[in-house]
């Protein structure tokens, strides 16, 4: 992990455990205290993206403080589904915001569970029916490197029921089943999720991979 990445998952802890305090303290004393957090915080992200207005990240966080239970912030939920079809060979999208190639995968919703909302985002991005089969992967985004925003990725290895292959006309430039060595670019987060994905295309024997706990917690875990 780099020290940006590092850095990134400080100030995201930081402006996190602030706006959780804001969330359940009336005390006047602390709530400046947690507001002084979150600008050092923003200073911390401006100084990585190069922005010169670290007041408005803080605008942002105190418009997202709520109260009580609803205030505690946690990390968002992103869902993946691995693919494979007869082939042996893995359904991969290509993003319309970023031009990059991945399985598909979306926020969790409201109302669904976990393995419901891997199979609908598969039949949303790309047509196809799937079930979901089993969770090969969870996985804390920052930490991975694959994203700035707090949050985890459940990936879920789906075989193929029915549906027709078709690309979301607003989320994807493009779809479709491709082998390991023939794959597009540019793949999403260095690639580093192909390995694992293709053991789970070919029913191979795998381990759900996750984290190693870091003892202490905010060891870097390239020391893990």
């Amino acid at each position: 992990m780099t020290d940006e990445h590092n850095l990134v998952r400080w100030s995201e802890a930081l402006a996190g455990i602030a706006r959780t305090g804001l969330a359940f303290t009336e005390n006047l004393y602390e709530r400046e205290r947690y507001e002084e957090v979150l600008n050092v915080a923003a200073d911390i992200q401006s100084h990585l993206s190069g922005a010169d207005q670290p007041e408005e990240k803080v605008d942002e966080w105190m418009r997202s403080v709520g109260e009580g239970i609803p205030g505690y912030v946690t990390p968002k939920i992103a869902i993946g589904a691995v693919v494979g079809n007869d082939d042996e060979e893995l359904l991969l999208i290509q993003r319309s915001d970023s031009g990059v190639w991945l399985f598909p995968t979306g926020f969790a919703d409201v109302g669904y569970s976990a393995a419901e909302i891997a199979e609908k985002e598969v039949l949303e991005e790309t047509g196809m029916e799937v079930e979901a089969l089993r969770i090969i992967s969870i996985l804390d985004g920052v930490r991975g490197g694959f994203t700035r925003m707090p949050l985890y990725s459940i990936v879920f290895q789906c075989k193929v029921i029915g549906g027709t292959l078709k690309p979301h006309p607003l989320e994807c430039q493009d779809v479709g089943f491709f082998s390991q060595d023939s794959l597009p670019e540019p793949l999403a987060g260095s690639g580093n999720w192909v390995d694992q994905a293709f053991r789970a295309v070919r029913n191979e024997p795998i381990e759900v991979q996750f984290d190693a706990p870091r003892r202490p917690a905010w060891k870097n875990p390239d020391e893990v």
